[in-house]
């Protein structure tokens, strides 16, 4: 079959596609505004990549752009397994061919997970190099879509995250209405109760309806597969067995400090052979992967930054429950996992802070503008102790370093959100 029949499969599936799209959940990520540079959007698998691109494919449609101009390919089409980068510059070849008058139109050009490709790069610069086209890359690394895309593309790129759904979003695809500008008791339980619908099945959109069992071991395969190609296929991992276990240990540990050298004592005890360099590789994978997070503390001191643990955090509180079993008791971290989330979402750079008497802030961040604020994450505002110990560690940190700081409760949070400073 050569490369004009296959786009016609593809197209024809495509357009038929486009017709029965209905009911997509507006995503709170955008592509970035510059024609000239090539859009990507990243993230983990099934986190919703495809619908956020389809999502923007029906946004130009309707501003008047005609669906001839549109090239959209999914890699991840086993019937496209064994393309090669010469036959994917000859599907984009043979795109212009079929819609000629496209040579003298503007194209908008979207390859969804492309990282499939070997070498697809050279075919991207190429076409970018000499159509008039936008062109929209997705993938599901975030090191393919950073460190190599910074090589590869030299420039020509801008990045966006896509995450599993917020709470916002959650609330829209399950069709929950609420209005807080009239803030009572009704519109707070029903906002408690739609939230703790959230933290229990998390954001992934596929899995938010399915019933208990099937989220959970749809989750579980999510895992599986992540950890299979984009983690041990990818990194060449010759201990697999070892690996999986250092991710379990990491969503149990969401929101408390994780040393690699106390991960590898107690793997070593188990009987787990490795060197602490490999551990390190490990948890660099893992977050290229974007299954679980680590957040430095806050400190001028480099030696400080690199000698102590970091924070851990998960990319979907409904993973974390389906993986382990320990959370129904500490609600507070996944919690505090959201908050970091909702943080990453609007592209913070996120630490947390020990203050000079080493009490702990939870969050000590910095907008894309530069500016600081400190959160501090309380869930349970029952516990006069608690809230107490977090209000003085917070008071510490803001008189030290000149910062302003909230305490985030449930109810805050519900309310407003997180507000951020301008």
């Amino acid at each position: 079959m050569d490369a004009q029949e296959i786009l016609h499969i593809i197209l024809s599936e495509f357009y038929s596609k486009l017709e029965s799209l209905a009911d997509l959940v507006p995503r709170e990520a955008e592509f970035a505004k510059a024609a000239n540079k090539i859009k990507v959007a990243m993230g983990m698998r099934r986190a919703g990549k495809t619908f956020f691109v389809y999502e923007h494919i029906l946004h130009l449609l309707e501003q008047g752009i005609h669906r001839e101009q549109i090239l959209y390919i999914n890699f991840e089409d086993d019937r496209l397994e064994f393309l090669d980068k010469q036959q994917f510059g000859k599907l984009v070849d043979a795109f212009y061919s079929l819609y000629p008058k496209n040579h003298d139109k503007k194209c908008y050009l979207f390859f969804d997970e492309v990282q499939n490709i070997d070498d697809w790069a050279q075919v991207i610069r190429r076409v970018h190099d000499t159509k008039n086209a936008e062109i929209f890359l997705t993938g599901s690394s975030a090191k393919l879509l950073s460190k190599e895309i910074a090589t590869n593309l030299r420039g020509r790129s801008l990045s966006t995250e896509i995450w599993p759904y917020s709470f916002e979003e959650f609330l829209v695809a399950q069709k929950i209405a609420i209005d807080r500008s009239l803030y009572g008791n009704k519109t707070r339980d029903n906002l408690v109760k739609a939230f703790n619908d959230y933290l229990t099945k998390g954001g992934f959109p596929e899995t938010t309806d399915y019933a208990v069992d099937l989220r959970q071991q749809t989750l579980q395969e999510y895992v599986d597969i992540v950890i299979y190609r984009d983690i041990i296929e990818r990194h060449e991992i010759k201990n697999p067995a070892l690996i999986k276990h250092m991710i379990i240990s990491m969503l149990h540990n969401v929101g408390r400090p994780f040393s690699i050298n106390k991960f590898y004592n107690e793997s070593k005890s188990r009987g787990y052979e490795t060197g602490r360099e490999v551990l390190y590789d490990y948890a660099d994978y893992i977050e290229d992967a974007y299954l679980a997070f680590a957040i430095p503390i806050y400190d001028s001191s480099v030696r400080k930054v690199q000698t102590n643990p970091k924070k851990l955090y998960a990319i979907d509180t409904g993973i974390v429950r389906a993986l382990t079993l320990d959370y129904d008791r500490d609600l507070g971290r996944l919690f505090e996992n959201i908050v970091f989330l909702d943080l990453r979402r609007k592209r913070c750079q996120v630490s947390y802070y020990l203050t000079e008497d080493r009490k702990e802030i939870d969050f000590i961040v910095q907008t894309p503008r530069g500016h600081k604020k400190f959160f501090q994450v309380v869930w349970d505002m029952t516990d006069e102790k608690t809230f107490e110990r977090e209000s003085q560690a917070l008071e510490a940190g803001m008189k030290e370093l000149n910062i302003p700081g909230e305490i985030l409760t449930l109810d805050s949070y519900l309310q407003k959100g997180i507000i951020l400073p301008s």
